[in-house]
C-alpha cells in the first residue's frame, strides 16, 4: 500500500491541483474524505491537530505531513518525478516557476474563494470577488497569449510543470461563478492542451472543449 494519503474534499479545487499531479506522475495513493461543506471539518480538533491552519488538502507521506497546497505541488514534484520536469532546476525557470506559484496562492486566490461562495454561501459569489478572479485570468490570458505566440503551449516553457498545475485548475472551474471562458481565448487553447497530457483527470464543472 502506498504510503501517500491525501485528507480530500472532492468539490475542492486546490484538492484536485493535488489529485490532479498525483494522476499526472502516476502515483498511488490513498484519501480520506473530509466534510468541508457543509460540515468543515477540517477545523475541527482532530484535524487541526493535523494542521493547524485548519484548511485543505493535506498530504502525508511516511512520517511527513504538508499542508498548503503550493508546497504539496513543489514535494510530489521533488520526490517523485525524477525527470525533473515538473519542479525544473534551472535558475531562470525555477524563478519563474516560483513567481507563478506565489500568483496562485495570492491574486488567482479570488478565483477559489468566488467558487466557493458560488457553490456554498446563499447569496453566490460577491461581485468584487468576480472582478477579482477576472483581473487574475486575464493576466494569464494575456501570459499565455504571449507565450503561444513564442511557440510555447505551457506557463513557463514546452512542457508542464507545477506551475500549470496551480494556476489552470481555477480557469477550468470558473464557470462555476459566471465566468465565459469564450472571454479567455488563450486560457482556453491552454487547456485544451492540459487535457490531453498523459494521466489528466477531470471533476465536476470542467469543461471539455471540442
Amino acid at each position: 500500500m502506498s504510503s501517500l494519503t491525501l485528507y480530500n474534499y472532492d468539490l475542492d479545487d486546490s484538492c484536485y491541483r493535488v489529485r490532479l499531479l498525483l494522476s499526472l506522475l502516476g502515483l498511488k495513493y490513498q484519501t480520506i474524505a473530509v466534510d468541508m461543506q457543509p460540515g468543515r471539518e477540517q477545523e475541527q480538533p482532530h484535524m487541526l491537530a493535523i494542521n493547524p491552519a485548519g484548511t485543505l488538502p493535506i498530504l502525508s507521506d511516511g512520517d511527513l505531513t504538508l499542508s498548503g497546497t503550493e508546497a504539496i505541488l513543489a514535494y510530489l514534484a521533488r520526490a517523485h518525478d525524477p525527470s525533473g520536469q515538473w519542479l525544473p532546476l534551472d535558475p531562470a525557470r525555477y524563478g519563474l516557476l516560483q513567481q507563478w506559484l506565489g500568483f496562485a496562492g495570492h491574486q488567482l486566490f479570488a478565483a477559489v474563494v468566488a467558487r466557493q461562495q458560488a457553490l456554498f454561501k446563499p447569496g453566490g459569489a460577491k461581485p468584487q470577488t468576480i472582478s477579482d478572479a477576472r483581473r487574475a485570468l486575464r493576466i494569464i490570458d494575456d501570459h499565455m497569449t504571449l507565450q503561444q505566440i513564442r511557440g510555447f503551449e505551457f506557463v513557463i516553457a514546452e512542457q508542464p510543470t507545477i506551475a500549470d498545475v496551480a494556476l489552470i485548475a481555477s480557469f477550468a472551474l470558473s464557470r462555476d461563478f459566471g465566468l465565459d471562458h469564450d472571454e479567455f481565448p488563450a486560457l482556453r487553447r491552454w487547456l485544451r492542451r492540459f487535457r490531453k497530457l498523459d494521466g489528466f483527470i477531470t471533476m465536476p464543472g470542467i469543461p471539455d472543449y471540442h
